[in-house]
């Protein structure tokens, strides 16, 4: 009886589980790096207005 069948399926799984967890950290990576640039923009945004309006209203 061989099990080669048995051997390559188990390859074959660990293969692509081990490519999911690649891909799926490259995209949480993605995800946060344009959450961060997202939540910066809004800060400076937010506070380039708050300059703005300060020095409007002296």
């Amino acid at each position: 009886m061989s099990y080669l069948n048995y051997v390559i399926a188990a390859y074959a799984v660990f293969v692509v589980v081990l490519g999911w967890d690649f891909v799926a950290t490259r995209l949480q990576l993605r995800r946060e790096l344009r959450n961060a640039r997202l939540r910066a923009a809004r800060k400076s945004d937010g506070a380039a207005a708050r300059t703005a309006a300060s020095e409007l209203s002296r």
